[in-house]
């Protein structure tokens, strides 16, 4: 069928060293490389697929345009399903931005929650000392 479409932009890898287990970390990230490659791949050719079958309903063309007409059908649904990732990309980094902050939040209270606790205990350990004294 001719040059293939790109396949979606790949996440940017993560800047310094993971923390512990970092063949693991590395292995999970080539596997992941490689289900995304396999899955564009089957989208390809799904396409392609998809592509010839449309293609075939319009016997009356010559061979050249049917041959047009397969490579444009294609390239535009892979163009959709390349938009449809990234989408989902996006979708995914802004819903772990916003997970993040959310997390940030959820800890400083717990830490404030903490330290007024330990806070209150050392005063009614002191206090009383204090006033008896």
């Amino acid at each position: 069928m001719g040059g293939r479409q790109r396949p979606p932009r790949a996440r940017a890898p993560r800047q310094g060293r993971p923390a512990g287990g970092g063949a693991r970390v590395n292995s999970r990230a080539a596997f992941a490389r490689i289900e995304g490659f396999l899955a564009w791949e089957a989208e390809v050719a799904a396409a392609e697929r998809d592509a010839r079958a449309f293609a075939a309903q319009f016997p009356w063309l010559p061979a050249a345009e049917r041959e047009i007409l397969e490579q444009a059908y294609a390239a535009d649904r892979l163009r959709y399903a390349e938009e449809v990732v990234d989408r989902a990309v996006e979708r995914c980094r802004r819903l772990a931005a916003r997970y993040r902050v959310e997390c940030r939040r959820i800890c400083a209270r717990w830490a404030a929650l903490c330290l007024s606790v330990a806070l209150v205990a050392a005063l009614f350990a002191v206090v009383p000392a204090v006033l008896g004294g």
